[in-house]
């Protein structure tokens, strides 16, 4: 783990070591499942939401390494991650009490999801890159400390220089 935390800026800090990214995306979080046959031996997602998520996550990290676009290069060494998801609660969940998203979308096929936005936005050269999550969650607007105010997900992302 680093030792020393960078602020959360918004914005990406260069220490000669180390970088830091932190993106929040807007959207409804969605999770990157199985596959469907439709025939003439194509696959196709089985879910409507997962392109529309992808893009909002990319177009985030788009438009925070946009400005460095000359500048930036893929992260290719290792990174270590963190994605907190924030998921709209159900109206039938209590109001006046925090609790937890334990029902779908499952966190793993949210964070596959995620992740290969950031591939396809340039974030890092591939997803496999990643070697430790810091955390990965889900979570009710305003019931966490990393919580959105409405759906989204909080990304921040610390890539490592390989020694």
């Amino acid at each position: 783990m680093p030792a020393c935390w960078p602020a959360k800026t918004g914005a990406v800090s260069r220490d000669g070591r180390a970088v830091f990214l932190r993106i929040v995306a807007y959207g409804a979080p969605a999770p990157q499942g199985s596959k469907r046959h439709v025939g003439g031996g194509r696959m196709i997602e089985s879910s409507k939401r997962v392109k529309p998520w992808r893009d909002d996550v990319k177009a985030a990290a788009e438009a925070l390494i946009a400005p460095l676009r000359g500048d930036w290069v893929a992260l290719d060494s290792p990174v270590r991650v963190r994605m907190v998801f924030t998921l709209r609660k159900p109206l039938s969940a209590p109001k006046r009490t925090a609790t937890f998203p334990s029902r779908t979308p499952d966190l793993s096929k949210l964070l596959r999801s995620t992740e290969d936005a950031l591939t396809d936005a340039g974030v890092w050269s591939d997803d496999a890159r990643i070697i430790e999550y810091i955390r990965a969650a889900k979570v009710y607007p305003l019931e966490d400390p990393d919580a959105l105010d409405t759906s989204g997900v909080l990304i921040e992302i610390w890539g490592l220089r390989d020694e």
